[in-house]
């Protein structure tokens, strides 16, 4: 060793100056390389027995929590359960605020699994403008009933779409339709549901998994209504919260999500224009509202241009227009419809002055009025907290993902009301890929001929068990180490 050869020296040779120096230095790099092999070897050591911890089993072995193996086999246990459930439910779709029968379904499903819950939730507090009860909402609970708690969130209501899949389960109800994959979603949560509720029993669940089923996510805030009610700080209170949404865009098996804006907020318009109605061989006896809102939808299509920062990104768009009963007659008001669009709340509400600026303006122009409706709840943009995202999201992603990483995805404009959960705790939502190579899986979400891949359904049950799991353990580990 290299002490050894030091001690071999002469006393001479330890007399020199230069050639002591030169030993000291050698002695100094010889104890960095020794110190760095330990600390490899410990570091090696530490990590072999974490690698290790999980295999020891799950239902019966000494483990905390599940192992990876054991979670992926039990939410492949209970695919054909989930997608029982979900082709069930698309072939009796409801609407926002009216899914009676689906709420039934979702509370028979969770007293067979033996969970308990409470019904009645999201009462529609805007009858006004919204038509539908509600209170079609409903609150399960896994685990202790003490916290921590992670909350799991599917949406529960259909679209007012004729579907044209032709299938043993399409739609039995005409003009309504799964086509925004909510069937899909609530499925997914049961599946994750009957999974949990058998780590219940066995004492693996150390805090509560709270399952929230929503109705009227298009467009009815009902998410909002269940925030409003209490979902979240009754107790004990949600510290964190999970949400997925099937994705076309994405191939089958991949898992996509980002950090930040994950969708867009979101709000609705309903602009009347109102003039003077008349013959339409006599013009100019009348005040024409078809011109109006000609120039109208002409001059929306400049805000995003004119109104906007280029580095800020929005959306207006004018998606109907109702007027008129005959070809000679010029009607007295003309109404449109549309949406605006953008990545932060203070882009939005640029978005909706300047839509109300403009209208005024152009309808005064041409000696019309402008009467501008919006929705009585804009959604805010659905944001993935940054900490959770790096610190669970992303990793509980891979896990999930058949490639083993999240595909990154880019903010899309669609809405979402989990909008309105992520901004009042910290959340996730994933994106998880339905299009598929072997069947027409990639039709966009509202279309007539969506259709699903339900080889999916059991990665979205995984996702949210190991969510929730994961979720509750690192809850754990933030409140020990404030101790």
């Amino acid at each position: 060793s290299f002490l050894e050869f030091l001690r071999g020296l002469p006393p001479m040779a330890l007399s020199n100056p230069a050639l002591f120096v030169t030993l000291i230095l050698c002695v100094v790099v010889f104890a960095s390389i020794e110190a760095a092999k330990e600390k490899k070897k410990s570091t090696k050591i530490v990590q072999t027995s974490s690698a290790s911890a999980p295999s020891a089993g799950w239902f019966g072995g000494s483990q905390a929590s599940p192992g990876d193996d054991a979670i992926r086999t039990s939410c492949e246990e209970v695919e054909d359960f989930v997608v029982n459930v979900r082709r069930e439910l698309h072939r009796f779709p409801e609407l926002m605020y009216k899914e009676t029968k689906t709420s039934a379904y979702i509370q028979s499903k969770l007293k067979e699994l033996d969970v308990n819950f409470s019904p009645g939730w999201a009462v529609n507090t805007k009858t006004d403008r919204i038509t539908g009860p509600g209170g079609t909402g409903i609150v399960a609970t896994i685990g202790t009933g003490t916290s921590p708690v992670v909350l799991l969130r599917a949406d529960i209501d259909a679209l007012p779409i004729h579907e044209e899949v032709e299938s043993d389960i399409k739609s039995q109800t005409d003009g309504q339709m799964h086509a925004c994959g909510h069937d899909g979603h609530t499925a997914m949560l049961l599946g994750a549901a009957k999974v949990l509720k058998v780590l219940e029993a066995s004492g693996k669940i150390k805090g509560t998994v709270k399952l929230m089923f929503q109705p009227a996510e298009e467009g009815g805030a009902g998410g909002k209504r269940m925030v409003e009610e209490g979902v979240l700080e009754d107790e004990p209170k949600v510290d964190m919260a999970f949400g997925i949404h099937l994705w076309p865009a994405l191939p089958s098996g991949t898992v996509g999500g980002k950090p930040g804006v994950v969708l867009a907020a979101c709000d609705r318009f309903e602009i009347m224009i109102s003039g003077v109605g008349g013959h339409a061989a006599m013009p100019h006896l009348v005040v024409d509202p078809i011109v109006a809102q000609s120039a109208l939808v002409s001059s929306l299509q400049t805000i995003v241009s004119r109104k906007l920062s280029p580095l800020e990104s929005g959306v207006v768009s004018v998606t109907k227009i109702e007027g008129g009963s005959a070809f000679n007659v010029i009607p007295g008001a003309v109404t449109l419809w549309g949406t605006v669009r953008s990545l932060s709340t203070e882009s939005l509400q640029k978005l909706i002055k300047s839509v109300e600026d403009i209208s005024t303006g152009i309808a005064q122009t041409h000696g019309c009025n402008a009467t501008v409706r919006w929705s009585p709840d804009y959604y805010p943009p659905t944001m993935n907290d940054d900490d959770l995202w790096f610190g669970l999201g992303e990793k509980v992603a891979s896990k999930v993902a058949a490639n083993g990483e999240v595909t990154p995805t880019n903010p899309t404009m669609g809405a979402e009301d989990f909008g309105f959960i992520a901004q009042s705790v910290p959340s996730n939502f994933y994106l998880l890929g339905q299009s598929s190579e072997k069947m027409k899986t990639d039709w966009n979400l509202h279309h007539p001929k969506f259709t699903m891949d339900e080889t999916v359904l059991k990665r979205g049950v995984e996702l949210h068990v190991r969510s929730a799991l994961e979720g509750l353990a690192m809850l754990a580990k933030n409140k020990k180490s404030e101790f």
